[in-house]
């Protein structure tokens, strides 16, 4: 029987996770395989940050993971972060030459385009010999504890679209279930189960909120409105809340502010809004009552955008009046409701719109120095795959550059 093409190393997926991992593999001198059934490489990566790609956050703690990551157990990710950080990949990115610039809260972006970026990782991956097949999907995996022959003891044998080969491990990082118009599949999921590591249950992140179409028709009509607010749900300890811009959709609410919040939402339960943070509404509305006969909607106009100001107003009767005729009750009765707007989301757009995927593998399956399965030698997980998902704002990226990197130094040559 032929020998099989082997190699140290495949690894299945070639998003960020993946080709930063393989990179890095191949550079200390691991034979490298990277495949992935996708036409086009990195498509997040091209399509994240309006193209720009916001890569890193320069605000991020490695020792203080819960702050800006969710999941069963945030602490997992500390051990990669702390070795990994966002200085690491800025400097790496410097390297490259590649123009570069901080937004707010830290964001970093490409200056030109999300392509350099993908170019330094492809580059990065010449650079350790990397062989790479792509699109290649892979058809079957079966894992051999023992065999005769010491290259292939312990090894992995996966039947790709380009043939079969043998590997002494295998790197999982498929990314998750968010948009799978770019290829998105529950692949990583299936490979998981095939050797009995525990999943977390997955639903979308980073995503949209959407309403009842009846109840939302009021609002609908703001449809591409933007505003800063303070949004939050959960009470007492459990409450989280962002202060970030919100978007009015067709079919509900999005912006930053949204899909921040979506991932920690829970199903059936509020979110309150201020529409209008850090202004005392009721004390502004007081002090244009004493001065002005205007309409009520045109004074809120002066505090929030005139198409909020409209919609508000025209929801009660006693606000469609000049603001001098309005009674006190009536004003602080308006100014309660814009500063404490509170409503329950129907569900959210899923994964078609959803920026990451909440859940995955179960941390507790993993060692978090070096991702590799506890019960499964050989097995790593790296990236969105993982039940670990970071904020939005370069947080994920980062997860993905840490958790590559702690698994290709890890891996055996």
């Amino acid at each position: 029987m032929p020998t099989l093409p082997f190699f140290d190393t495949v690894i299945i997926g070639a998003g960020a996770a993946g080709l930063f991992c393989a990179g890095q593999a191949g550079q200390r001198g691991l034979k490298v395989l990277l495949v992935d059934h996708a036409e086009a490489v990195a498509e997040k990566i091209r399509i994240s940050g309006g193209g720009r790609c916001n890569f890193t956050n320069r605000d991020l703690d490695p020792q203080a993971p819960h702050k800006h990551f969710v999941g069963q157990n945030p602490q997992f990710c500390r051990s990669a972060l702390s070795r990994y950080t966002p200085a690491d990949f800025i400097a790496l990115v410097q390297k490259y030459g590649i123009p570069f610039h901080e937004k707010h809260k830290g964001q970093m972006f490409c200056d030109r385009s999300a392509e350099d970026l993908i170019a330094m990782l492809l580059a990065e991956c010449a650079a350790g010999g990397v062989t790479h097949w792509q699109p290649c999907g892979v058809k079957k995996i079966v894992f051999s504890a023992s065999e005769a022959d010491v290259e292939s003891a312990g090894s992995y044998q996966i039947d790709t679209a380009r043939g079969p080969v043998q590997a002494r491990s295998l790197v999982v990082a498929t990314g998750g279930l968010s948009i799978p118009k770019i290829g998105a599949t529950d692949f990583g999921y299936r490979i998981a189960q095939q050797f009995g590591v525990p999943l977390v249950e997955r639903r979308p992140g980073l995503v949209p909120l959407t309403f009842d179409g009846e109840a939302w028709a009021p609002w609908a009509q703001l449809a591409g409105l933007a505003l800063p607010v303070q949004i939050s749900t959960g009470s007492k300890k459990a409450r989280m809340a962002f202060d970030e811009d919100l978007l009015f959709t067709h079919r509900g609410l999005s912006g930053p502010a949204v899909l921040q919040i979506s991932s920690y939402w829970q199903e059936g339960t509020p979110l309150s809004i201020d529409l209008a943070p850090g202004t005392d509404l009721t004390a502004a509305l007081a002090q244009a009552k004493a001065r002005s006969r205007k309409l009520i909607a045109n004074e809120l106009a002066q505090l929030v955008p005139s198409r909020l100001a409209d919609a508000w107003a025209g929801r009660d009767a006693d606000w469609q009046r000049p603001i001098n005729e309005a009674s006190d009750k009536a004003l602080a009765r308006l100014a309660g409701h814009m500063a404490r707007w509170e409503l329950v989301p129907t569900g959210t757009e899923g994964y078609k719109k959803a920026e990451v995927t909440l859940g995955g593998i179960d941390t507790r399956a993993l060692s978090q120095q070096t991702m590799e399965c506890k019960a499964q030698p050989g097995l790593y997980f790296i990236g969105e795959v993982v039940d670990v998902t970071g904020w939005l704002g370069g947080y994920n990226f980062q997860w993905a550059w840490a958790s590559a990197f702690a698994c290709a130094q890890a891996l055996p040559a």
